[in-house]
Formats: C-alpha cells, structure tokens, sequence
C-alpha cells in the first residue's frame, strides 16, 4: 500500500512520516505541496512542521496549496488522511475537521512524553491501538478549540479519539488530542506518532500502531 507524505515549505517530519510508514509495513511516497498530483496513493500523511511559516495562523497558507485541493476531494471520496499537529492545522483550516488549534493556554512551547487514552478505534487510523499510548507532543499552537455544540457532537458520535492523560500540555478543552471526521476517513491529532515507533530513538513503539492501523484498513476495503 501507499502512503502519501506531503512536504510543505517548513515541514520538519516529512522524513519521520515517511520512515514510520516503512517500518509499519507501506511504501512511503513523497509528495510536493505545488504539485496536485498524488501520485496513486492509497493514502495521505499531512506532517507536523510549520508550513508556510506558520504566517497568518499555523495551517492557514497549507490549506490552498495545489496538493491540499487534490487531498481534501480524495479525503471527501472516502481515502484515509492523517494529519499530524501542524497537518492536524492544515485539516481544520482545510475544514475536513471541525474547530481550530490556537496558541497553548500557557503561551510556551511544549516538548514532552504524553500518555493518551484512545477512545475510538473506528476509524482508519486508530482500529490498531492499544487502550493507552505514550507519544511525544511538541507544539506552540496545540490548543484544541471548538464551540460547546462541536464538541458535544464530537464526544456524542465518538468521533474524539483520544484524550490527553496524566495533564493536558496545552489546554485544549476537554483535554481532546485527537478527532476524527464523521466517516471516520479523516483523523487529526496533535501529539507525533512518528517519533514513537522505534526503542531506540523514541519513548517506545506506541506509535506505530497509528500506521499499521490504516494499512489493515486498506488491506480490508
């Protein structure tokens, strides 16, 4: 199967993307934000980074680039899509996910281990997660905002999946790490599970489980 990893102008885990898609089993395909062709992928890894700069607000310049236009149609004709913190900007600035990330409650940077609780396992790219993960999180704008009805819906439909535990490092309201869209194609979440899927450069291989999830998903379809 292949996974599209689409490079912005500042994307800092491309390669890391591209690298956890390998060793989950994939073939990883690098894929040009100037360029609207995908390339024949069966699926498409928004990394984290600061694309564009993060000028205007983080994700805001990504959301019109010619690769984004071809992602959202795909996205819309079911193809499973992950963004990863600055992808998981580039996803709601694109409107495939609901609500906004904006500056951390603290105002600070944040570099740490995180453990998260998975709460959905029903979509493309979570059905292959244990109950509880630990993944690092690194963000300056990783606050989770959405207005009460969102997120009574999110939480209603079981589209929140996964919650920050043991701390919330941002203050996103009610502490939510992650959310899917309603068909459950479409997945957004701030912390990397692309530094967590080797033992000797990250806090464990917890994230892996994001990658050989979506390839069971299309192995099934």
């Amino acid at each position: 199967m292949k996974i599209g990893v689409v490079t912005f102008p500042g994307s800092l885990d491309d390669r890391d993307a591209q690298r956890a898609v390998r060793l989950a089993g994939g073939e990883a395909v690098a894929l040009w934000h100037g360029d609207a062709d995908l390339r024949g992928v069966d699926a498409v890894v928004l990394p984290g980074g600061f694309s564009y700069g993060d000028y205007l607000r983080a994700g805001a310049i990504a959301r019109f680039a010619p690769a984004m236009g071809s992602v959202v149609d795909a996205a819309k004709g079911g193809m499973p899509v992950l963004g990863i913190c600055n992808g998981f900007q580039v996803l709601c600035e694109s409107h495939l996910l609901p609500g906004a990330l904006t500056r951390n409650q603290h105002l600070h940077f944040v570099n740490r281990d995180q453990r998260l609780r998975i709460a959905s396992k029903a979509t493309a790219w979570t059905s292959d997660l244990p109950d509880e993960v630990v993944i690092p999180v690194k963000n300056g704008e990783g606050s989770y905002v959405a207005d009460e009805k969102t997120l009574d819906a999110l939480q209603e439909q079981g589209r929140v999946v996964a919650y920050y535990e043991g701390g919330n490092p941002n203050g996103s309201l009610r502490a939510i790490a992650g959310i899917a869209n309603e068909r459950g194609n479409v997945v957004g979440v701030m912390p990397h599970p692309e530094h967590a899927v080797e033992e000797l450069t990250g806090p464990g291989t917890d994230g892996l489980g994001f990658f050989t999830s979506v390839l069971k998903t299309l192995v099934q379809a």
